[in-house]
């Protein structure tokens, strides 16, 4: 595939987006461990390994292979004037076919959130998924009182669509995910529902 052939990068104002490398685990880590309770209740539970050298390592190799075979597109964002780590995005479950759609998942360091680092990501990755990988849809979903995730899809032109229930595990229990979707031609307009 075309791009295991080159180095895949993106560009916005503030930031460069790139897979991690192992260079990357002493940032990375210290970041998660600094912003766990930031981050635990709305992301799958950490496994015991989560913040160990060898499970970043089993990170990086599976990011080198789902951009390798083109089922994901995960990236660390990166504050360009600093090279200070700021979160991470992931373009995942990529479907081609029909379907032409992939799913979106992100994450902000506490010291970085609402400073608008997500939105420009999330700008730069719908961007290059429409435009390079030729997807038609970006689907996302978060928890229903996740307000801060929520204003950001619809910041970024994700509508709401609906909710899923039991959609996924978050902090150890199932729950239900509003869901939202960006599509290449979008002609849906503002929704104002859920």
């Amino acid at each position: 595939m075309l791009l295991a052939k080159r180095k895949l990068k993106l560009e916005t104002e503030r930031l460069t987006l790139r897979p991690p490398g192992h260079s990357d685990f002493r940032d990375w880590a210290a970041m998660r461990e600094d912003s766990r309770d930031f981050l635990v209740p709305w992301e799958p539970s950490w496994a015991t390994d989560h913040l160990s050298r060898k499970g970043f390592a089993n990170r990086v190799y599976w990011a080198q292979r789902s951009i390798g075979n083109g089922s994901a597109v995960p990236l660390f964002l990166f504050r360009r004037h600093d090279q200070s780590l700021v979160g991470a995005i992931t373009l995942d479950n990529i479907r081609r076919g029909p379907a032409q759609a992939g799913t979106l998942g992100y994450w902000t360091g506490a010291q970085f959130a609402r400073q608008g680092y997500m939105r420009e990501a999330i700008g730069a990755v719908v961007h290059y998924a429409f435009s390079q990988l030729d997807l038609s849809r970006i689907e996302a979903a978060c928890l229903p009182e996740n307000a801060a995730s929520r204003g950001l899809l619809e910041k970024s032109g994700f509508k709401y669509e609906g909710v899923a229930q039991s959609y996924l595990q978050i902090n150890g229990r199932w729950r239900t995910h509003v869901l939202y979707a960006s599509l290449r031609s979008d002609r849906r307009g503002r929704t104002d529902a859920g």
